[in-house]
């Protein structure tokens, strides 16, 4: 058999070693968790984030305690100028860009469509899928073979949700997406994925629910329990590294055990 097949473990003993991430809403919730994560793995970061400053340095501080460079770009990623601006800071920081993971969103739980405005309709489409294309389109200049974008959707893109309708539909563009752009970066090498997490215990939660809801929060899924943010994580660092070098178009599913066709 010419040539032999290569049957040798790809993992090196970091796995994102010189490597340079940049992570939205990298303050909280998922995005710490990836944040620290990729840093025990040896990744540099650049962490976004709108308006928790607090948050942010804590962030910034957990990941240095593993070694890692932190740049911190506070902003609002809605904003196609910001967008510019937050990939032109990591590229002047680093002078590299490797690993770009969409993953800051917003969410306004509605009863029904008649309470979504026209604000908030574009608010969340804004922050939730404009933002990854924004982002998307200013990082592919600096994106060289191997590297890889990460978009975190949603198990509501799926089952859908009658209380975050416009959030839920947010989530289905962004599996579009990520099958599209994915198509269309193939060649260059550049693979593009995402992450469709089921209930999550983050800041988010207690933020936009109501007492009763969150006292429940995560009850309804097989495991009967949502996830902690570090339960996400792996599979970002999963597509991030070499070891998922053979997928792209893809979406994982840390949902608690919820069967999801996809």
């Amino acid at each position: 058999m010419r040539p032999d097949p290569d049957y040798q473990p790809r993992a090196t003993r970091l796995r994102l070693e010189r490597k340079v991430a940049l992570i939205t809403g990298g303050d909280s919730g998922i995005g710490r968790a990836v944040a620290l994560a990729y840093a025990k793995e040896g990744a540099d970061l650049v962490l976004s984030y709108l308006s928790e400053d607090d948050d942010a340095k804590t962030t910034e501080e957990a990941a240095r305690e593993f070694g890692a460079k932190v740049l911190l770009v506070r902003g609002d990623i809605s904003d196609e100028k910001h967008c510019k601006h937050l990939i032109g800071e990591t590229i002047r920081e680093y002078g590299q860009l490797d690993i770009l993971v969409n993953n800051a969103a917003i969410q306004y739980p509605q009863e029904s469509i008649e309470k979504i405005t026209a604000i908030q309709l574009h608010k969340t489409f804004a922050t939730n899928i404009f933002a990854q294309f924004y982002l998307c389109k200013a990082a592919l200049p600096h994106l060289k073979a191997g590297s890889n974008i990460i978009c975190t959707t949603s198990v509501t893109a799926y089952r859908g949700s009658g209380h975050l309708i416009d959030y839920a539909s947010t989530k289905g563009a962004i599996v579009s997406f990520v099958r599209s752009l994915s198509a269309s970066l193939a060649q260059k090498n550049i693979r593009v994925n995402g992450v469709a997490p089921g209930p999550v215990w983050t800041p988010l939660i207690p933020a936009t629910f109501p007492a009763d809801h969150v006292s429940e929060f995560g009850s309804d899924v097989p495991m009967g329990r949502a996830a902690e943010p570090n339960e996400i994580a792996p599979a970002y660092v999963f597509l991030g590294s070499d070891d998922a070098s053979y997928i792209t178009g893809q979406i994982i599913h840390p949902n608690g055990g919820e069967i999801i066709n996809t």
